[in-house]
């Protein structure tokens, strides 16, 4: 073992949905070990405030629009990436969506949003991606899952759904196709400081109360402790890893909480 094997030099990497958040960080941590980025989302504006994003960070990307959702369009833009840049080394599959939901007033529909953007978006991109892997003999990919592929939780019965079944997915992927050097793993983000928690983070607010107490680190998460971890799983160093979910919590999973006084 070397460090040279936790470089990612040469590599091109897929992050979909990454024009900021969770995705933006794990693309800039690829970049800081050397790879080329490329990212999509769902429209051109939201493309355009990732370039902008990027551009400020001094990262240079290509950002594409594609529905994840759009087999035609995933496949469409598979193939630009390919042809422009000749191969894609990792793929992270991040782009996804929660409805906070009571599951009685959920409707089928809204339910199956969820389940197509976070379950079978990732199954539609690592499909558009795999063959090429193979024929290179290697690959990565990075499914986004989330401690909701083991716990459950009022209000997210769609989303918890629908990351039990990207951690299945993923060790599926891993069992299919590591004869082929393809490596498949997730990463389960814990609660993570990002704008969308912004307000229940204030001190005093009884949900920032609740997920510090459950988390031994005692602390939010900051999108940047998600790189390391990805920069891992898309890296030579982890050739022997496949089909693992990787949980990035402060040690939630891991603590039954505090006894009451």
């Amino acid at each position: 073992m070397e460090m040279k094997d936790f470089s990612l030099e040469g590599k091109v990497a897929w992050v979909t949905g990454a024009s900021y958040g969770i995705g933006f960080a794990i693309a800039s941590g690829f970049a800081k070990a050397g790879a080329k980025i490329v990212f999509n989302d769902i429209k051109q504006e939201f493309v355009d405030k990732g370039l902008a994003a990027y551009k400020e960070a001094g990262i240079p990307v290509k950002g594409y629009v594609c529905d994840v959702t759009d087999e035609d369009q995933v496949n469409e833009t598979a193939q630009k990436i390919l042809d422009e840049f000749g191969h894609i080394d990792i793929l992270v599959n991040n782009a996804g969506i929660i409805k906070r939901i009571p599951m009685l007033e959920m409707k089928a529909s809204e339910f199956r949003q969820v389940i197509d953007v976070d379950l079978n978006a990732p199954f539609i991109v690592s499909k558009a991606v795999i063959p090429a892997m193979i024929k290179q003999g290697h690959g990565k990919i990075i499914n986004i899952c989330s401690m909701m592929s083991e716990l459950g939780r009022e209000t997210v019965s769609a989303y918890a759904a629908a990351k039990g079944g990207l951690k299945m997915l993923t060790r599926n992927i891993a069992s299919e196709y590591g004869q082929y050097n393809i490596q498949c793993n997730g990463i389960g983000p814990g609660y993570i400081e990002t704008p969308q928690t912004a307000p229940l983070r204030t001190p005093g607010h009884p949900f920032n109360e609740f997920i510090l107490s459950k988390t031994p680190a005692n602390r939010w998460g900051k999108p940047e402790d998600l790189m390391g971890p990805a920069v891992f799983l898309a890296s030579d160093a982890s050739n022997f890893v496949n089909g693992h979910v990787l949980y990035v919590d402060g040690g939630i999973l891991a603590y039954i909480g505090k006894q009451p006084n």
